[in-house]
This record gives C-alpha cells, sequence and structure tokens, in this order.
C-alpha cells in the first residue's frame, strides 16, 4: 500500500515536470523569434550611424551578432546602399587658376595619318557632344569652341586628335562645335562664327567662347583656352609668320571673348565674304567699345598650322579694306542683332556636334 502512493506520487511529478519543461521550450522559442528581429533593428542602427560604424569594437560587436557573419558580409551591412544614399557627397572645390596638369612645350606633327575611332579610344571621359568637364574640381569657365567649317575632314581629324588631350589637362568644361557651311557658295568664316555663338547658347550657359580655324594647333598647353578681363588673342605666333606676330592689330587664328565682350560689340559682321578683314573688323570692335587685346607670351603662345591650299570659294574679299573702313558706322547694325541662317543637320558625335548651316549668299 505504502509502494503504491510512492509511485503515484512519482508520477504526478513526472507529468508536472514535463509540463513545466514544454514551458519552458515554448517561452525560450517565443523570446528567440521576437529577438530576431531586434538584432536586425541593430544591424540598421549601426549601418546609419557613422559614428558607430566607424568603431572597431562596433565591428567586432556586429561579427558577433550576426552569427556566422564574414567580415566582407558585415562590411556589406555597415557601407551598403542605403549609406551611399543617405549620406550627401562632400561639394567639389573650384579648381585651381593654373592646372597641375600641364606639360608645357608639346611636338606636334602632322606626318602620321589619323582617324576619328583612333581620337574617340583617345579619350573615354569625353561626353556624346564632344563635351567634358573635371571630376574632381569645379572648371573656372564654361568654355565653347567654336570651329567655321567646310571640307576640312582632315585638319579636323588632327584638331580632335591634339586639341582634347590639351582642354582636359587645362581643367575646362567645354563642347566643341564645327559649324559647317552648306552649300558651295562663297565661304563666311564670321557669319559662322555667329551662328556656333547662338547655337551653342542654346545648349549650355557658356560664359567663354574660344573661335578656332581647324588648322591651327597649340604647341604649349600652358595657352589656356579661356577668357581673361580683356579679350584674349591665343595664336600669337605661327610657324607660317616665322612664330612672329604679323602686325600688332592682328587678331586671327584663334581668339577668345567672354560672352560680355562678345554682346558689347554685337559679335562678329555677317558680311564679310570670302577670305579676309574680319578679323581686323573685330579688333576695330573692340577698339571702339574700349577694350584692348591680351596675349600670352610668344613662347608660349606658339602654334602649328596645317600647311594647304586656299579654297574654292574662299578667294580674297575684294571689299574687305572699304568694310574695315567703315566698322564704327556699322558695327551696331551687322552682327548677332542681324543675324539669319537655317539649321539643315545636327550631328552629335562623341568628339564634337558638328552644325550644319544654310547662311545665305553675298
Amino acid at each position: 500500500m505504502q509502494e503504491s502512493v510512492l509511485l503515484n506520487f512519482f508520477t504526478k511529478y513526472c507529468v508536472v515536470l514535463v509540463c513545466l519543461c514544454g514551458v519552458h521550450l515554448v517561452v525560450a522559442l517565443f523570446f528567440y523569434l521576437t529577438e530576431s528581429p531586434i538584432k536586425f533593428t541593430y544591424y540598421r542602427k549601426i549601418k546609419l550611424d557613422p559614428d558607430i560604424f566607424s568603431s572597431q569594437s562596433h565591428r567586432t560587436a556586429a561579427l558577433g551578432i550576426h552569427d556566422n557573419g564574414t567580415e566582407a558580409e558585415v562590411n556589406k551591412l555597415l557601407y551598403g546602399d542605403v549609406i551611399k544614399d543617405d549620406v550627401d557627397e562632400e561639394p567639389l572645390e573650384p579648381c585651381p587658376e593654373t592646372s597641375p596638369l600641364l606639360v608645357g612645350p608639346m611636338r606636334v606633327d602632322f606626318s602620321e595619318p589619323v582617324n576619328l575611332d583612333m581620337v574617340r579610344e583617345e579619350n573615354p571621359q569625353l561626353e556624346m557632344g564632344g563635351r567634358y568637364k573635371p571630376s574632381d574640381c569645379v572648371a573656372l569657365q564654361k568654355v565653347a569652341i567654336i570651329i567655321p567649317f567646310r571640307n576640312r575632314g582632315e585638319h579636323l581629324k588632327y584638331w580632335l586628335h591634339y586639341l582634347h588631350p590639351i582642354l582636359k589637362r587645362q581643367q575646362l568644361d567645354y563642347g566643341i562645335y564645327v559649324i559647317q557651311q552648306d552649300g558651295e557658295g562663297t565661304f563666311n568664316r564670321a557669319k559662322l562664327l555667329n551662328v556656333g555663338y547662338v547655337e551653342a547658347l542654346k545648349e549650355y550657359d557658356y560664359d567663354c567662347f574660344i573661335f578656332s580655324d581647324v588648322d591651327i594647333i597649340p604647341m604649349d598647353d600652358r595657352n589656356t583656352y579661356k577668357c581673361s578681363s580683356q579679350p584674349r588673342h591665343l595664336s600669337v605666333s605661327m610657324d607660317k609668320f616665322g612664330f612672329r606676330l604679323p602686325y600688332k592689330q592682328y587678331f586671327g587664328g584663334v581668339s577668345a571673348m567672354s560672352k560680355e565682350q562678345f554682346q558689347k560689340i554685337n559679335g562678329f559682321p555677317n558680311n564679310y565674304w570670302g577670305w579676309g578683314g574680319e578679323d581686323d573688323d573685330i579688333f576695330n570692335r573692340l577698339v571702339f567699345r574700349g577694350m584692348k587685346i591680351s596675349r600670352p607670351s610668344g613662347d608660349i603662345g606658339k602654334c602649328r598650322m596645317i600647311r594647304h591650299s586656299r579654297d574654292k570659294k574662299n578667294e580674297p574679299n575684294p571689299q574687305r579694306f572699304k568694310r574695315i573702313a567703315h566698322t564704327r558706322q556699322t558695327m551696331n547694325t551687322d552682327g548677332i542683332k542681324s543675324l539669319s541662317y537655317k539649321v539643315v543637320d545636327i550631328d552629335i558625335d562623341l568628339l564634337y556636334t558638328q552644325i550644319t548651316v544654310d547662311i545665305g549668299k553675298p
């Protein structure tokens, strides 16, 4: 009888013990399941707090929390896409006045042929339209480089081959605009330059304009293609003239004017058909508006010209001297204010934007 009572007691004890173990397991499972989101939340807090994820102790803690976590996985947690999206990038500093990338005098050679595919491969940083700006600083000027053009494809290849690397080293925010005259009529360089000015401003808020013939290559990248407080003549000493300035008033080849300076003189004249005269007209306009020409030194301003025969329909303009003599009377009415033309085609290449225009006839 006593043994039966004792057995009954132990049976009830075991049942109670088993029930308690079951309750313990349920409670343990409950806390385990509810604890995991808390841990994940802790990961997120570490991820979003720059003071935390810079600390090595918290990196160690994160590794401990993530049961099977590797260093790479924790790096992903701490420095993942959320951090990149949530933290603002530091603003870029302005580029220095003188670029540290310049190399100085350069060898310019036209004996080896150049093809545009090669030039594209040399300049992978370019954006379509011949656009570029530095990635590590903010350029001091936005520069549109305008080239009057017709039937000079080989010259353009050399120009692009040499100038893109130079302009990039000069840390410019720039675009290249090749303004091609449509048809076979008499060439009008100055009017094409006016067109380039107007068309470039439709795309970007340029504040500096470089007007360059397609056959002139600088021999020193310290000859910076940007504007200054006065209109600037860049092709100072060309091999064509024995590396000397042909005359004091010469403003041909490559020149630079700010938007304000260009508007002040009403741009280039539109009525110089054929070769010559428009550069002297521009010089007169600048003088009449109280401006002076600035230039680099003769050594830095050295340029090479690609040798070529005179183009057909670009013979010397017989009226150029008469027109130059009347610049003061014509400059207010003949220029940007009276410009008329029709865009025929726009070709956007990686290396340049080519705009073909109908500018009429003399």
